[in-house]
């Protein structure tokens, strides 16, 4: 077994203070996206979505946000996915954004809700072409026996669809993810890291709490 033990580095980009932070968590989520994408990190957007299936086994994958509002945040997927079917018995989910660069992390958990057709349709038709196509094609988390068969269903209906619109697939959609919690983590230096945690109480008004590192 390799030993990882010595691979560690200080944190000394910057700290997080309770006078800092908004009444409103979602302002700060709004302050450090914009911050990750004029850092030029890679997929600022970038989230790793956490489901959980029907024995407790949880599941994780990278998905990219599209939207994000005082409502909660917006994913979209294939309803016939692993995650889409995970949610149809468990809307639990929790996500996670990984801003190793700026030495942060925002961390959610919440509740998804199924998007309407009207949102859902709206938003695929703004998506490339070949993005639509790609849609129709993939059965996402089905087994397949090879990349050609793939590569060739893709060819197969870039031709049916060459002249006029790709029509929404109806196996297609997306979630709105309403958060409980929001936890933002800083990273400090000797590991004395800033975490904050916003929970909504029984009034919908939002609780702040620093966590230990």
């Amino acid at each position: 077994m390799s030993d990882l033990s010595d691979i560690r580095r200080e944190y000394t980009q910057g700290g997080l203070r309770r006078a800092d932070l908004p009444a409103n968590p979602m302002s700060l989520f709004e302050l450090w996206l914009t911050q990750a994408k004029e850092a030029k990190l890679t997929d600022p957007t970038a989230m790793c979505v956490a489901t959980v299936d029907e024995n407790g086994q949880p599941f994780q994958r990278i998905v990219l946000l599209k939207k994000f509002d005082d409502n909660g945040f917006v994913f979209f997927t294939n309803l016939e996915s692993r995650k889409a079917t995970h949610l149809s018995q468990n809307k639990r989910i929790n996500l996670l954004f990984p801003w190793h660069s700026l030495e942060r992390q925002v961390a959610v958990t919440g509740i998804a809700e199924p998007l309407s057709m009207v949102e859902v349709a709206k938003y695929f038709m703004s998506r490339p072409k070949e993005s639509q196509i790609a849609a129709w094609v993939s059965k996402q988390s089905s087994k397949i026996s090879a990349r050609q068969a793939l590569e060739g269903k893709f060819a197969e209906m870039k031709a049916k669809f060459a002249q006029g619109d790709v029509p929404l697939p109806k196996f297609w959609g997306g979630y709105l993810v309403k958060a409980d919690s929001i936890e933002f983590w800083q990273g400090g230096e000797h590991r004395l890291h800033d975490r904050f945690l916003y929970t909504k109480d029984d009034h919908a008004t939002w609780q702040i709490d620093r966590l230990a590192p």
